[in-house]
């Protein structure tokens, strides 16, 4: 199947349709703006016919009710799904009158019914209008009228498909069918025939990928708040299920149900995807042959099988196939099993009105390929869309009523209970009534001539039809339900779940969960495909256990990547079988198809019976939070049971919610270091504070500081502040970011105030519980209790804690910190950064690479023997041998090691965040001289020299920073003292004149480039430098750029520290207008040396004249925008952070990316 196709046609098309009907739309007067008058009988001079008039009326009323947008959405996919319905009927050969409505014999765009027009024989054709068309040349009138006249005649037969002709949908009916580039012109010729043989797949893949840009449009809308309402439900929850999940969902629901009671082994054979029974204890097989004994008792016309989200029938179909299976078994044809399925055993529902009759059509095409003569036999499938009761009014309720209270009564019930359905689908609780009595009155006035029997039928009969299937319960319930978090929802629905399924409202796909168990009949089936998050996360605890007290027959545990058209780790899934029984200690089979990523890699390990668990159930209970733990194994489960879990020990905290992370946090290099306390003095303004960060154990990510003057009085007067565990302020402890991609805890000090981005405990004995934590038992663990990247509190702290007494694990525990510490100072994002490790006694940078090189890697392999042995401990003290070995990845190893070039980085340190390259030192050499440039640093002192506060030149003397904290990057030699000449001589002054150009070498080598050391260095500074900077610190640059623009018109750094109001006066008077000046003289160089120069050298001097007088240009134009601000002598606070206080200035300064 060619899916790449149907996708792009599919998306075109519904663009292309809501053209057309719009255009259609707009030729009777109606537009997004307005329709003009209601009952028009004219329309820009042309009289509309009294049919057209009618057409209108109905178009106007609607948009009334939805909104031009929506009823033009609603006409587009009303004809997208005819169209598709036809060319399946044409293909397959299921039109009545067996003549092609699209194509011809060859496959080709040239439509059969137009050529025999003449001999058609449909119900109601005009065969003097069409003599009349065809006289007249009038060839896409003729197409037009015949498509419809089809539609028509199959309304007979496929009455929730083709509406019978005369609605407004006709009035809208597209213009230029018959051009190659029509919707139906391409529908013919993009996708290949063969494919529309396929029912299920070209049905869901069209109906998905219609709704695809919706879909997409409502997720855009998420990320501006705007919740998910009723009308985008369907297309932002969509989602095709897998062909092979739907086979083993109906496979282990509906076919178990009836071979456990009708035992044969031929049947169960072509059930590729169905599993046997777990071998229970002898007492557990008594009760489950008591259920067995059960199910003989039926008879196939007594299974009734329900989908309350259907989508396009995907299930439906396949359990139809299951269910003819079965009856000829029973000794029933096909013919008969086909009319008795509908009859009797399918039942389907929908909120999305497109959805319920492409199901309601793919039914009905199964139906017709057992039984050639369906369309004849007046039966129609128990397939509905959801309707809503709030537009009955009270004469048609009367009217139907007919002053019989107990009809009153039950109409009124249901009534109630569907009102607002469409905000709600199949989670709403229909209460049962006396249906036949309703069916009664619905057939006494079929043939009325009231005026309100009409109404009737269309309002009042679909209400009846949806009540009753929402109202019974079912021996098989197969769905694949909507994804949508509780955030997402409307408010409306959000209220709804809140109050009527409070232990599942955090996704809607559990509610589905509860409320299909619901709809299922003592000891039936209920079977489902959701996201596995039910099964771990603390929010379905309680629905959990529920779920404890029904029988789990089997699951496909799917994770991510189960559906091909979604990929990452988002959608992580699960499909399994419940049966409404509740049996002590009932085993259950588990099939873990994790690690395949692909969704043919999860089928072929599951027909391989691979990584195949047994469990029962009741051993979920034993540990916190009842976690679908089924692969855990008995020694892992006997030390839950035995020891103490972690919150027993220091129960998990968590840190402040600030309300205003703008105002209160701030990166600890955008403040004067004077004002920020590293001892927990309350007399100062700025807190070190705990913050999230990368995955990283034992020590580091300590870069965020708080406002915290006064005891955090501000933060507390902030209304939506949330200020939590303020006791636990300020003393060591051990913490983890919540949100990562590995679990790592690290230690931090006792000078520190706790945010919400981390978790924290605070043991007693904390180096035994760090070195626990951060060895392999915890990965183990928490992969178990909840196998997402979230690491929140109640999952960390349900992890058992072995006691032991084993000496080595603190000495190895102090021994990381110290390494990972002394990794985390080395560079300037560090606090304690002292100075770059490239500062050493030698003459060549080379040498001093290679000595931090090596130094880097000691650290790695001591750290990373460390957490081995740390691991080997562990492992014998929980006993887990056979389940985990101490050798740890390279790429899990969270301190630096250094490669000379990405190429160079081994397999096993793929996807490490820890890899580091010689550019990479290089750059931050460069970051460390220029900081010495503006005295940030000193060669004379350790750490910080200047950070804001009193400046205290006594520190500097090898290298005297610049005098006015301007230093401009040229790309010539214009100024004696530009960026790239204070960085040779830096270089000279640090390793000495003799070695300079062997170093500039080797710093030009590693930056990569072409040209001198000293061009590859001045394209540095002048093309990447500023980008460096930036990622370093993390978009809070203390280092700012005057940028002119792309000509490179003018360019200078500042420190940020250094910042003094009149700088920009100084920038536009002492280096702007010197830089102008330059390029005037410069540019009257070249216009003399032009008139004597020809050829080659005129080529060049001809380029040269350009580019200088684009940055003349430029730097003129820059000149003014200093100016301007300039004037107006801007002083900035520093506590006010980066981001605000760069904006003061964006107009001239280089954008941050």
């Amino acid at each position: 199947m060619n899916k790449s196709a149907i996708q792009k046609f599919a998306i075109w098309a519904r663009k292309e349709l809501i053209a057309q009907v719009s255009q259609r739309a707009y030729q009777y007067g109606i537009t997004e703006e307005g329709y003009g008058e209601a009952d028009a009988v004219t329309v820009g001079g042309h009289a509309l016919t009294s049919e057209e008039a009618k057409q209108r009326r109905e178009l106007v009323a609607q948009i009334r009710q939805k909104g031009y947008t929506q009823v033009m959405e609603e006409v587009a996919y009303t004809w997208f799904n005819r169209f598709i319905a036809l060319r399946f009927m044409e293909v397959n050969n299921y039109l009545p009158s067996h003549i092609r409505v699209f194509s011809d014999s060859t496959g080709a765009f040239k439509p059969e019914i137009l050529s025999d027009a003449l001999h058609l024989d449909l119900p109601w054709l005009d065969k003097d209008r069409v003599a009349t068309y065809i006289e007249n040349n009038q060839t896409e009138d003729l197409y037009r009228y015949l498509l419809l006249t089809q539609c028509n005649a199959l309304n007979e037969v496929l009455p929730r498909m083709f509406e019978k002709m005369g609605g407004y949908t006709e009035l809208l009916f597209p213009n230029n069918i018959l051009k190659a580039d029509s919707v139906l012109g391409r529908m013919v010729t993009d996708i290949p025939e063969e494919d529309w043989t396929d029912q299920v797949q070209i049905i869901g893949w069209l109906y998905q990928y219609y709704n695809s840009e919706l879909k997409d449009d409502t997720f855009a809308l998420l990320k501006k708040n705007v919740k998910i309402t009723k009308e985008r439900i369907p297309s932002a929850t969509q989602l095709f299920t897998p062909d092979w999940i739907v086979r083993y969902m109906v496979e282990n629901s509906l076919g178990r149900l009836w071979i456990e009671g009708h035992p044969d082994d031929e049947l169960k054979s072509g059930w590729k995807y169905y599993l046997d029974e777990a071998e229970q204890e002898p007492e557990v097989q008594a009760q489950i042959d008591k259920i067995h004994a059960e199910y003989a008792t039926l008879k196939p016309q007594d299974i009734k099988v329900i989908d309350p989200c259907m989508g396009s029938g995907h299930i439906l179909v396949y359990a139809f196939d299951v269910l003819i299976q079965i009856y000829k078994k029973y000794g029933v044809s096909e013919r008969d099993a086909a009319q008795s399925i509908l009859q009797n055993n399918l039942y389907g529902l929908d909120i999305d009105d497109r959805a319920a009759q492409l199901a309601y059509f793919a039914v009905m095409m199964k139906a017709r390929q057992y039984d050639r003569r369906i369309f004849s036999r007046d039966i129609q499938p128990h397939v509905y869309a959801i309707v809503e009761s709030n537009d009955i009014d009270t004469y048609t309720r009367d009217y139907f009523t007919n002053n019989d209270p107990k009809l009153k009564t039950a109409l009124d019930s249901i009534i109630h209970d569907l009102r607002d359905a469409k905000e709600y689908g199949s989670i709403l609780t229909v209460a049962p009534v006396d249906f036949t009595a309703l069916y009664a009155r619905m057939d006494e006035i079929q043939n009325d001539i009231s005026l309100h029997r009409e109404a009737a039928l269309a309002t009042i009969l679909p209400l009846i039809r949806v009540a009753e299937v929402m109202a019974q319960q079912y021996d098989v319930v197969v769905t694949n339900p909507p994804y949508m978090g509780g955030g997402n929802m409307d408010a409306r629905l959000s209220e709804f779940v809140k109050k009527h399924y409070p232990d599942s409202k955090s996704d809607l796909f559990a509610v589905f969960i509860e409320r299909c168990g619901q709809m299922t009949g003592k000891n039936r089936y209920q079977a489902m495909i959701t996201q596995h998050a039910w099964m771990f996360l603390s929010s379905f605890e309680k629905l959990r256990t529920k779920l404890l007290l029904k029988d789990s027959v089997n699951m496909a545990h799917l994770g991510p990547r189960a559906f091909e058209e979604i990929g990452g780790e988002v959608v992580q899934t699960t499909s399994f079988v419940l049966r409404n029984s509740n049996i002590a200690d009932y085993k259950g089979t588990y099939c873990r198809l994790i690690e395949p990523t692909t969704q043919q890699g999860k089928e072929d390990m599951f027909l391989a019976r691979e990584n195949r668990y047994t469990a029962q159930q009741s051993n979920f209970s034993k540990i916190p939070g009842s976690p679908v733990v089924y692969w855990i194994s008995e020694q892992l489960l006997s030390i839950f049971e035995a020891s103490p879990a972690l919150s027993e020990l220091s129960e998990p905290k968590v840190g402040l919610q600030s309300g205003n992370s703008e105002k209160y946090f701030r990166l600890w290099q955008e403040v004067s270091f004077s004002r920020i306390s590293f001892s927990s003095d309350p007399d100062y303004k700025w807190f070190p504070c705990v913050k999230g960060g990368e995955a990283r154990k034992w020590y580091g990510n300590n870069a965020s500081i708080i406002n915290w003057s006064n005891n955090g009085a501000e933060i507390r007067n902030e209304p939506s502040a949330v200020i939590r565990n303020p006791n636990y302020y300020f003393h060591q402890g051990l913490t983890w970011t919540k949100i990562t991609s590995i679990f790592a805890l690290r230690y931090f000090p006792a000078n520190m105030i706790l945010s919400d981005s981390s978790v924290y405990v605070f043991p007693q004995e904390w180096e035994y519980t760090l070195g626990c934590l951060n060895s392999k038992i915890a990965p183990l663990i928490v992969g178990l209790l909840n196998p997402t990247l979230n690491f929140v509190a109640t999952t960390v702290g349900a992890i058992p804690i072995v006691q032991s007494n084993d000496i080595h694990v603190k000495s190895h525990v102090l021994d990381s910190i110290k390494i990972s510490k002394e990794d985390w100072d080395s560079y300037e994002t560090s606090w304690d950064f002292h100075s770059h490790p490239f500062i050493r006694p030698v003459f060549y940078i080379a040498d001093a690479y290679k000595a931090w090189k090596v130094e880097c890697e000691q650290r790695f392999l001591q750290l990373k023997a460390n957490e081995e042995e740390l691991n080997r401990i562990f492992i014998e003290i929980y006993g887990l041998q056979d389940e985990l070995t101490p050798e740890v990845a390279d790429k899990d190893v969270t301190v630096h090691r250094v490669f000379d070039t990405k190429d160079s980085v081994p397999e096993s340190m793929q996807g490490s965040n820890y890899v580091r390259t010689k550019r990479d030192e290089v750059v931050s050499l460069i970051s460390y001289a220029v900081g010495c440039m503006f005295g940030r640093y000193s060669l004379d002192v350790e750490g910080l020299a200047y950070a804001g506060g009193d400046w205290d030149a006594s520190k500097y003397s090898t290298i005297i920073p610049d005098r006015d904290n301007i230093i401009p990057i040229c790309d010539d030699d214009y100024f004696d003292d530009d960026m790239t000449g204070r960085f040779v001589k830096w270089v000279e002054t640090v390793y000495g004149s003799d070695t300079l150009e062997e170093n500039l070498k080797f710093i030009a080598d590693a930056l990569g480039g072409k040209g001198t050391p000293r061009e590859v260095i001045r394209s540095y500074f002048l093309n990447d430098f500023y980008a460096d900077h930036c990622k370093t610190y993390q978009k809070r640059p203390i280092y700012w750029l005057f940028d002119s623009g792309k000509k490179n018109g003018f360019k200078a750094l500042i420190y940020m520290h250094r910042y003094q109001s009149d700088l920009l006066a100084r920038m536009r008077t002492d280096y702007v207008h010197e830089q102008q000046e330059r390029y005037r003289t410069q540019l009257a160089h070249l216009a003399d040396a032009l008139e004597h120069a020809s050829g080659s050298e005129r080529v060049k001097l001809t380029k040269q004249q350009k580019k200088l007088q684009d940055q003349s240009l430029e730097i003129q134009k820059y000149e003014e925008k200093i100016h301007h601000l300039a004037d107006q002598n801007i002083s900035i606070d520093l506590d006010d952070g980066v981001k605000h206080n760069y904006a003061l200035f964006a107009d001239v300064l280089a954008k941050i990316k």
